[in-house]
């Protein structure tokens, strides 16, 4: 391998996965750390984590487990994969992570931006923007686990690091790669870098050629490939059929619109933080609703943010997150064992929630449903998967990621 990616949740890491393989990367996403050398011939390996939400020593400690297993398996270089809206809280994770990861490789910089312009992420003067809000009026302000209320990435990282924090303004960015390493500061820091376009971030990949580690969403791969010689292709994709169906786990303004549009014209069961708790519905009650259904049904826990806070309140929040995931981790299983097929999964903890409760070691990367989300499948099985972050996707996304996944579309 030449690049190792650590990504601290599974949709991230299915998003920069595409990005390398589109870049014409092989590549393959990992499960967790694996416990013996890679297999085959690949030029990435993206190990995902389930570390975003984790406490800060199970997250750092996970995180150089990953970073020494790629570099075990040849990576000259180490990528931190975050959200593009860079979830955090004040603790962390990302800021503990990327100064373990920086004093095992020793690094002087870490470039730092989340960029996706596709998806409408970019950095400007430091800030975050969402489309044309800036993070903190975009929704994510309500996010149950981490809400961000501040757009100014030094800021925000700053407070969860000992490292100096510097910045590279777009100015500077726009003369290219060259100017970009002229600006890095001669001490050591992490520098978040301004990206409002994709020429930006191949850019910042190009000032990346001599980094150890990079930290950014899946924008910040845009460039890494050409720089071992490597030109874009498609990845290949072998067609799933049978059932299928949708698991939606997120809050997202996104993702709340698409189970509206979905539930409009297919079964739905919403499923409360209440009903969980209390027992009235498990997973074998779903998995026998989702079989008597016909037409890709939907099970969705996808309430308003008001709703969320005021479950919160009433069971604790890991109490209530804990539960509803680990309900969607036994219901994937049970509808595998039951012969479903295609499974469209929506939001970072609950993709988490589904893969683990699949036992998938190794995804293998398809085609495009949408921009940062690729359809997976689960090596060696005939499983396909879609695992969107909770912001990701139109309002048709999981009728089109279902129909792809059987070669409609």
């Amino acid at each position: 391998m030449k690049i190792g990616v650590i990504a601290d949740d599974f949709t991230g890491a299915s998003d920069i996965a595409l990005t390398l393989a589109e870049a014409g990367f092989r590549v393959a996403q990992f499960i967790g750390v694996p416990d013996g050398p890679a297999e085959g011939s690949l030029d990435a390996g993206v190990v995902a984590l389930k570390s975003r939400t984790a406490p800060v020593e199970e997250a750092v400690r996970d995180s150089l487990a990953a970073c020494d297993w790629l570099l075990a398996q040849g990576c000259q270089q180490i990528v931190s994969k975050v959200c593009s809206t860079f979830d955090s809280t004040p603790e962390g994770n990302i800021g503990p992570v990327l100064e373990a990861l920086a004093e095992r490789l020793g690094a002087r910089h870490v470039l730092v931006c989340p960029a996706f312009p596709e998806n409408g992420r970019s950095v400007y003067q430091g800030h975050l923007f969402v489309g044309d809000r800036l993070l903190n009026e975009s929704g994510m302000q309500d996010h149950p686990l981490t809400p961000m209320t501040d757009a100014d990435l030094r800021r925000v990282l700053a407070v969860q690091t000992t490292w100096p924090v510097a910045h590279v303004p777009a100015q500077v960015v726009a003369q290219g790669s060259e100017a970009i390493v002229a600006a890095l500061p001669e001490a050591r820091a992490m520098v978040i870098v301004d990206a409002i376009r994709d020429a930006d971030l191949f850019a910042i990949g190009q000032a990346a050629r001599g980094q150890v580690l990079i930290c950014g969403g899946s924008g910040i791969a845009l460039g890494l490939p050409a720089n071992h010689g490597a030109t874009p292709a498609q990845p290949g994709w072998q067609v799933v059929t049978g059932p299928g169906v949708v698991l939606s786990g997120s809050c997202s303004r996104a993702t709340r619109a698409q189970v509206a549009r979905y539930a409009a014209a297919h079964p739905a069961f919403e499923v409360t933080a209440e009903a969980v708790v209390s027992g009235a519905v498990t997973a074998a009650l779903l998995a026998d609703w989702v079989v008597a259904q016909e037409g890709g049904p939907l099970v969705y826990s996808s309430a308003d943010p008001q709703v969320v806070q005021a479950a919160q309140e009433t069971y604790g929040r890991e109490v209530a997150a804990h539960a509803i995931e680990g309900l969607f981790s036994q219901l994937a299983a049970a509808l595998v064992e039951r012969g479903y097929s295609r499974i469209v999964v929506a939001g970072g903890e609950t993709s988490g929630a589904v893969v683990s409760g699949l036992k998938a070691g190794v995804l293998n990367i398809g085609p495009r449903i949408a921009p940062g989300v690729p359809v997976v499948r689960i090596e060696g099985r005939n499983v396909a998967l879609a695992l969107k972050s909770g912001n990701f996707g139109d309002e048709d996304f999981f009728e089109t990621a279902l129909a792809l996944m059987e070669g409609r579309g």
